[in-house]
């Protein structure tokens, strides 16, 4: 951003022969965007005649807008029509991850995406909220529940998830005074073979039995180890799926609500017909 500012400083300079402050600069653009995108008020103020539009001109969207006792906007959820059919087609993994906005109120942009066949990201649902605090995801996954139908094949991936597994290994490291095994801990989080699994394992409990029967009973292998999970996640990780998505909204971030909807809506459209 402030390489542009600085740009249209020398634009005015050099092109009109004006010399402005920054100051101005900066607000020259600010009013340029308010008349393209419009302003953050304005968004909100017709988000609600927003989505009922979206879901007029695209069957089967499903759009919630949540708002506080004095009417203020809180949530929003969004999932396109075509998107929700199209899932019953896809991996049923689904990653759920959530991306910092930069605009005049912030707030955070939640993704619920799927992989098809061919390892391609596919959005099923969008959703803005205030952070991602814990009464946020609640409301977001209640939403989400509503376009994915429930299955004992369904797994959800979370960037918490390896939260979790860090956890675990403090927890194992600080209880059982066994940093020097961590690294065989780490190669038994991440062995996709049984066997390779029960080796590093053996190196734990060989030098640290406590630890291993902690890992093994008290915390249980399907909640740490790959080998051990019941699901399928096809190795699908949070990070190829998400860094995709922070990529392609990375100016988009910045803009009024309507306006970042409308980059996801011409990115959606141009992926489907593609």
């Amino acid at each position: 951003m402030l390489a542009v500012r600085k740009g249209l400083l020398t634009y005015a300079r050099t092109h009109l022969n004006a010399k402005i402050s920054y100051y101005k600069a900066w607000s020259g653009r600010k009013h340029a965007q308010s008349l393209i995108r419009g302003s953050p008020e304005e968004s909100f103020h017709l988000l609600p005649s927003y989505c009922y539009m979206l879901e007029k001109v695209n069957p089967r969207t499903i759009t919630h807008i949540e708002v506080d006792r004095d009417n203020r906007f809180k949530y929003l959820f969004l999932a396109f029509g075509v998107a929700i059919k199209g899932f019953e087609f896809m991996r049923k993994v689904v990653g759920i991850d959530g991306t910092f906005l930069k605009s005049q109120y912030k707030g955070v942009l939640l993704v619920a995406m799927a992989q098809d066949g061919n390892g391609q990201c596919y959005p099923i649902a969008w959703g803005i909220v205030d952070s991602e605090n814990e009464e946020a995801w609640t409301w977001f996954l209640s939403k989400l529940k509503e376009v994915i139908d429930d299955s004992d094949e369904l797994v959800f991936i979370l960037d918490r998830a390896l939260s979790i597994k860090k956890a675990i290994s403090n927890n194992v490291r600080n209880k059982f005074k066994c940093a020097d095994i961590m690294g065989s801990y780490w190669n038994a989080v991440n062995a996709y073979r049984i066997e390779d699994f029960e080796g590093y394992m053996i190196e734990i409990s060989q030098r640290y039995p406590r630890a291993a029967d902690y890992l093994e009973n008290e915390v249980g292998f399907q909640k740490w180890s790959y080998c051990h999970f019941p699901g399928l996640r096809y190795n699908v990780t949070m990070t190829n799926m998400v860094e995709s998505l922070n990529s392609m909204l990375v100016t988009a971030r910045e803009f009024p609500y309507i306006a970042l909807l409308d980059v996801i809506q011409e990115k959606m459209s141009k992926w489907w017909n593609e």
